[in-house]
């Protein structure tokens, strides 16, 4: 079975929590990040979201602008919401921007990029589909990439969820992850799975 660290320990713990916490997964994989072939990243919206509403932020202009607020968009502007982040506004957790915005949204850069923030076509978070992507977000759809010591970190759900929603998110994402694998990656590819949050000890799971 694909999460036999999970089905024994994770209700044990959960009776100790005096409070929701989020739980989070970290996987260490077999790719060598400082090759631009064997980066891994991607988002998912996992089938039971993460227990979190996400603070969306959407950079448009014109009939977009009315298209991100009937989606469901926290924040939506252009020049006026980039001047507010460069005197250190950050009160979102994603941000969207249309490809006629990138000219704005380029020069955040500095200050979104090392937050996770910044939006990407990759990620899906630079879009004409404002509406999708929006409304992905807001149901928890959740970003990740490899980091620099070839660990990728991921928040799967709240520890108020029941062990089997965390499982099938769990099980979601690593299979998301499988597939993304890059064909410059050689040998074990997933070499090991933790999951853990913030007052408990982490659970080792066998994959």
């Amino acid at each position: 079975k694909a999460l036999k660290g999970l089905e024994d320990t994770l209700p044990k713990a959960i009776k100790r929590v005096a409070f929701d916490q989020t739980v989070e997964i970290a996987l260490r994989l077999g790719v060598d990040p400082r090759q631009a072939d064997q980066i891994v990243r991607g988002s998912i919206v996992l089938p039971h979201g993460i227990g979190k509403s996400q603070r969306v932020l959407v950079f448009a202009q014109g009939e977009n602008v009315k298209v991100a607020q009937t989606a469901g968009a926290d924040f939506v502007g252009a020049k006026e919401l980039a001047d507010k982040i460069k005197d250190g506004w950050l009160d979102f957790d994603v941000a969207i921007a249309t490809p006629d915005m990138m000219g704005v949204v380029g020069p955040l850069g500095r200050i979104l990029g090392p937050r996770g923030l910044m939006p990407s076509p990759r990620a899906g978070t630079v879009t004409q589909d404002i509406a999708t992507a929006v409304r992905e977000y807001k149901a928890g759809k959740v970003e990740f990439r490899v980091d620099n010591g070839s660990n990728l970190h991921c928040v799967v759900g709240k520890m108020s969820f029941d062990v089997v929603k965390l499982q099938e998110n769990i099980e979601s994402l690593l299979s998301y992850i499988r597939s993304l694998k890059p064909s410059a990656s050689k040998g074990v590819y997933l070499r090991g799975v933790v999951v853990s949050a913030t007052m408990l000890p982490s659970i080792v799971v066998a994959v």
